[in-house]
This record gives C-alpha cells, structure tokens and sequence, in this order.
C-alpha cells in the first residue's frame, strides 16, 4: 500500500521518494521520517537527510536548508533563461528559510 525510497552512503541516509496506493492518516511521517530515524538509530548512522521541500518537516525536528541539483543545458537561450530564473528563485528560497527557522524546533545557540 506504500513505500519510500532511502539512499545510504557513508554515515547518512538520505530519503527521496514514498508513494501510496491509499491515504491513511500520519502514513507519510511513519513511512518517510519515523521508520528511517529508527533505522539511523540501529545502525549507528550520525545523519538523516530527509529530502527537500515540505514545511510540515518542521514540526518533526528538521530545519530548512538550501539544497542543490546539477543540470547540463544544450540550448543556449534555454540555458539563459533557466540561469536568470534560479538567480532570482535563490533570494526567495533564501528569504523563506529565514522566515521558517524562525520556528525551528532547536534554539539556536552564540558562537
């Protein structure tokens, strides 16, 4: 009825995909947050990277923080456009972290 896909590499799982064939209530966090902290615990692993997008992350103790992908563009114009576009996404995407770890879960501490 449902699954999700986790990457591990060195000391660090990292979750990227889940699908469901049926909606049950709280089946999302279990699959993809619950189920993969304990298998972090039981293996020693110093990481759990769960993936990008999703304020409902905040509220189960993760922070927001950029991410990155890397794309090979051929069509010059195309290439342009998708450049000038992530310039100004990134002020964006930079602005709504600041305002969502305004709620995060840690207390941030002085150097």
């Amino acid at each position: 009825m449902a699954g999700a896909l986790f990457l591990r590499g060195g000391d660090t799982l990292f979750g990227r995909y889940w699908g469901c064939s049926e909606q049950f209530a709280n089946l999302h966090f279990e699959m993809c947050y619950y189920q993969a902290i304990d298998y972090c615990i039981a293996n020693q692993l110093q990481r759990f990277e769960s993936g990008a997008q999703g304020e409902h992350k905040i509220s189960r103790g993760f922070s927001p923080k950029r991410t990155w992908s890397a794309h090979w563009i051929k069509d010059a114009s195309f290439h342009k456009a998708v450049h000038d576009f992530l310039i100004r996404e990134r002020q964006v995407v930079d602005r709504y972290i600041g305002l969502l770890t305004q709620h995060a879960p840690y207390k941030r501490m002085s150097p």
